[in-house]
């Protein structure tokens, strides 16, 4: 597993995987480049033997004190191996390198293994947009983590994701 910044370079490797996790609502090429452009943007790539394998990304404007986890996807054939819980840390680091106090992001209501992760990590529940995700409505479980108040517990926490 190689964790490093993602480039618009990476566009359409990104978007082969986008595709394929998210098919009924994935991202366009154009949103995606926009957001790897972005200067309040920070996207991570895991690469195994040289292919792109899973991706992750934060919106975190530079100055404000909250953030928001935009997305995480990994390959099927890699997941279940601890992968996205490296990505999510590699992006709550970043968060915290900002100066970010909290990180919210939406999960799908039906998806309790992405659910899980991020309870695990801290996140706690705050809320539900009903019938967000379209065209399935599906409601979007909104989370937030209190990363400033994870750090004082766990120290180490925000830097265990960390790139290489």
């Amino acid at each position: 597993m190689t964790l490093r910044p993602a480039s618009v370079a990476d566009l359409d490797a990104i978007m082969s995987l986008e595709r394929a996790s998210f098919p009924g609502d994935a991202w366009s090429d154009a949103m995606m480049r926009e957001e790897l452009g972005s200067p309040h943007g920070w996207y991570v790539v895991d690469e195994e033997a040289g292919r792109l394998v899973g991706y992750g990304g934060l919106r975190a404007v530079r100055g404000a004190t909250d953030a928001d986890i935009q997305t995480i996807a990994l390959a099927p054939e890699v997941r279940g191996r601890g992968r996205g819980r490296t990505l999510l840390r590699a992006l709550l680091a970043e968060a915290a390198q900002r100066g970010v106090d909290d990180v919210f992001l939406e999960v799908r209501a039906d998806n309790p293994v992405a659910q899980a992760l991020y309870l695990s990590e801290g996140f706690l529940e705050v809320g539900r947009r009903p019938r967000y995700y379209q065209p399935d409505d599906v409601d979007a479980i909104v989370m937030k983590l209190d990363l400033r108040g994870r750090a004082a517990l766990e120290p180490s926490a925000a830097d265990a994701g960390a790139c290489t």
